[in-house]
């Protein structure tokens, strides 16, 4: 059965208007997902490949909610209005968009499924105490430490300087002291503010072991490529603390970050699989 076109929305009004789009369920409802996008232009380049596997995902018989966060994409505000915490509002109010929506039809909670930096988003949701838990978390390729995210942002700026686009700082040390005395950056087009900067340098993924089941897809350049190994410390931490953690590597490109936009067809077969055979089990 093929699922009804995905429907645009708004969440709340005026400046707390949150955009989405919603995949609703073709047949019998197995579960609902929110979508959390990655950072800046990570987002854009992900937009075909979540909507793919959104589509994917309503035809299998799942409901999801594809959500613009605070300053992103077409809800409201500015990127450099955007804070952690503004993030973690908005994780909350879909969460219960989503229960108000098709709770009654769903069999568990609405789960979360970040990309890059919207998995460590959601790990750091499911970690706090408050609000509305979710019954799983899908990880595309999390981000596993917010610092070193943090950092490889500001290189973007240093690689502008170099090139003699202005500035006048040298290097990440510099950028960071500057954001540090309260001063924002413009970089690759994004105003990042120096809260949000703050709360990434905080983030770390270890400290997060995640309180319900995880499925975790990690893409590789080739078929048989181990988990990167920062990737297996991680996981050998959280499975000493308990978690459920399910881990697999999928082969393709790295479409996040590709200079053309890019598909990922493995990653999205393997993704229904994994959450097919995760509801037979």
């Amino acid at each position: 059965m093929m699922p009804a076109p995905a429907q645009p929305l708004f969440i709340g009004q005026g400046g707390a208007a949150r955009f989405g789009l919603y995949h609703a369920p073709a047949g019998p409802c197995r579960g609902a997902w929110l979508y959390l996008h990655p950072w800046a232009e990570e987002m854009n380049k992900a937009r075909r490949m979540a909507a793919l596997q959104a589509r994917a995902l309503a035809a299998a018989g799942w409901a999801v909610l594809q959500l613009d966060l605070h300053g992103c994409g077409d809800s409201a505000g500015d990127f450099g209005d955007a804070g952690w915490d503004s993030w973690r509002a908005d994780v909350a109010r879909g969460l219960d968009w989503l229960h108000n929506t098709v709770g009654s039809q769903l069999p568990q909670a609405p789960g979360l499924w970040g990309l890059r930096l919207g998995a460590l988003l959601a790990l750091d949701y499911a970690a706090q105490p408050a609000g509305r838990a979710p019954a799983r978390l899908l990880l595309w390729q999390p981000v596993l430490q917010g610092a070193t995210h943090l950092t490889q942002f500001l290189r973007l700026r240093v690689a502008a300087q170099m090139l003699g686009e202005g500035g006048g700082e040298s290097g990440t040390a510099d950028l960071r002291a500057t954001l540090a005395g309260g001063t924002p950056l413009e970089i690759a087009g994004y105003t990042l503010a120096p809260a949000m900067a703050a709360a990434l340098d905080q983030l770390d993924a270890a400290r997060l072991a995640p309180p319900c089941p995880v499925h975790w897809l990690e893409v590789v350049a080739a078929d048989g490529r181990p988990l990167p190994p920062a990737a297996q410390r991680l996981l050998q931490a959280w499975q000493a603390a308990g978690a459920d953690c399910r881990v697999q590597t999928v082969a393709g490109p790295q479409f996040w970050a590709t200079q053309e936009i890019a598909e990922a067809p493995a990653l999205l077969e393997a993704t229904r699989t994994v959450l097919l055979e995760a509801c037979h089990a």
